[in-house]
């Protein structure tokens, strides 16, 4: 085993929809190709022939190839009990604890909703794009619900593209450096309606019980036929009882999203768990002008629906409730309730049960609303039908890919096709031959060069960045590395 392996993926990527809601997002209904029945799975068959087309339309995959691998026969203390106090950036984990994606493919998911960037830029009035781009914000987190599987660390110059022309986008990502552990995406419309870019470095404390990823970097939306940019940070992501007892995640800060052409500005206030779970998955905020005059009200749950609402009916609705609580209040009796406290360090922090779904005020609008999973997501690492097509690899996709893009690592593969021997040992082989590279280079004192991304200064917050240096969709791919 080596010191390679960059635990933060464990903690900033978790993805997955929520099924209780039994609804399909916007995106779901206009494109009408996300087909669940996993009895018909589209994936390229003996012969290599291309997935079915409906409409037009590319159907992509159902289902993966193989099951989940079970990770009960694993502990994650055995390992963590060795390393309290360490930089955890360099802990090993066993591949059982991963799922089979490629850290690059999960920052792939926040265009899962990409929909609601499309309708921001086709709405006319600032208020009303400020909501699509905070809703976007919103669920570009809600796909982390319940993916407790690490992502495989990105190997540096790794890359990854995603074109999904039903969705109206296209997609590039590149590992631009490994210590510290730093991925750089770039993505556009495909009718050129926005550009979505941003560089990911999360910094990660470790708690006894649980793991906490602070996140660093910036993330920028810019909606073209506007000439307007969103800047925002994502919350920090925690999961728990990484030692001990069942895991489970919360995500909790304030992001803050600024509209650098108005003024604008977007607060949600992310909640953490709170006693007894009563602010699980909870969102609140507000979208105010330059002057910090409140216009709109947003709340709801990361990991099912954002709502939106005016400021005056909010307050007339929280009044009313308050008058409420405090009638139920006088009716009860005022005998103490026994409380809990002495919970003994070595056990595990209890999941926390989500309480009731959203309280829809009267009068208020939907923003957004998480998609459905796929019946057989527990099975698949809790992927969703977007993320089960991410390391789909189509019959001639070899010779349009770069060399260094994610659905050509042979551990993943491995690892998706059920031969977790074969991934293990394909993961070390890769390790060791990135490590040799790294010698080499220092040998020469020779410093690694980025293909697709430079860095250099956010353009619209001045913090460094890496930046999309283009060129990437002509095609050119001699001079990529030879990583695998």
């Amino acid at each position: 085993m080596n010191g390679e392996e960059e635990f933060f993926d464990a903690v900033t990527g978790f993805d997955s929809d929520n099924s209780s809601t039994g609804e399909f997002s916007e995106a779901n209904k206009i494109s009408g190709m996300i087909d669940l029945d996993t009895s018909k799975s589209t994936r390229s068959g003996k012969n290599g022939e291309k997935p079915q087309q409906e409409n037009g339309i590319q159907k992509h995959r159902t289902a993966l190839p193989a099951p989940m691998f079970t990770r009960s026969d694993f502990s994650v203390w055995s390992i963590l009990k060795k390393c309290i106090g360490l930089e955890l950036s360099k802990i090993t984990m066993p591949i059982a604890f991963n799922e089979p994606l490629s850290f690059l493919q999960r920052i792939t998911e926040y265009m899962e909703h990409v929909y609601l960037i499309h309708k921001a830029s086709s709405q006319s009035q600032p208020l009303e794009r400020m909501q699509s781009v905070a809703a976007f914000a919103v669920s570009a987190v809600a796909s982390q619900w319940e993916r407790t599987g690490k992502p495989f660390n990105p190997l540096l110059g790794e890359t990854y593209e995603l074109i999904r022309e039903d969705l109206g986008f296209r997609f590039i990502s590149e590992q631009v450096s490994h210590h510290p552990p730093i991925s750089a995406f770039y993505s556009e419309g495909l009718n050129q309606d926005f550009r979505f870019h941003g560089s990911i470095y999360p910094k990660l404390k470790f708690w006894g019980k649980s793991v906490e990823a602070e996140p660093r970097g910036t993330i920028t939306l810019e909606l073209l036929k506007h000439n307007e940019a969103y800047t925002w940070t994502n919350p920090t992501c925690c999961v728990h009882n990484v030692i001990l007892g069942q895991l489970w995640i919360e995500q909790y800060g304030i992001v803050e999203i600024v509209n650098h052409r108005t003024g604008d500005k977007c607060i949600l206030h992310f909640k953490p768990c709170g006693l007894f779970g009563k602010e699980l998955h909870r969102v609140e905020g507000y979208i105010q002008d330059k002057n910090r005059k409140k216009l709109f009200i947003m709340y709801g749950k990361w990991t099912e629906c954002l709502w939106g609402i005016d400021p005056a009916s909010y307050e007339s609705f929280k009044k009313q409730e308050k008058r409420g609580d405090q009638a139920r209040k006088a009716k009860m009796d005022d005998g103490p309730e026994k409380a809990n406290s002495d919970v003994p360090g070595d056990v595990a922090d209890d999941v926390p049960v989500a309480q009731e779904t959203v309280q829809v005020i009267p009068g208020s609008k939907l923003l957004w609303r998480i998609n459905s999973r796929p019946p057989n997501s527990a099975q698949m690492y809790n992927f969703t039908s977007f993320t089960v097509s991410l390391n789909e690899l189509e019959s001639g996709m070899e010779k349009t890919l770069p060399p260094t893009d994610c659905r050509l690592r042979p551990d993943i593969r491995g690892m998706e096709n059920g031969n977790m021997d074969l991934a293990s040992q394909e993961k070390e082989r890769l390790e060791e031959k990135q490590r040799e590279a790294r010698k080499e280079r220092a040998k020469e004192d020779a410093e690694w060069r980025t293909r697709w991304f430079s860095p250099g200064n956010n353009p619209y917050t001045g913090a460094p960045d890496w930046l999309y240096a283009g060129h990437y969709f002509e095609r050119n791919f001699s001079d990529c590395p030879d990583i695998y």
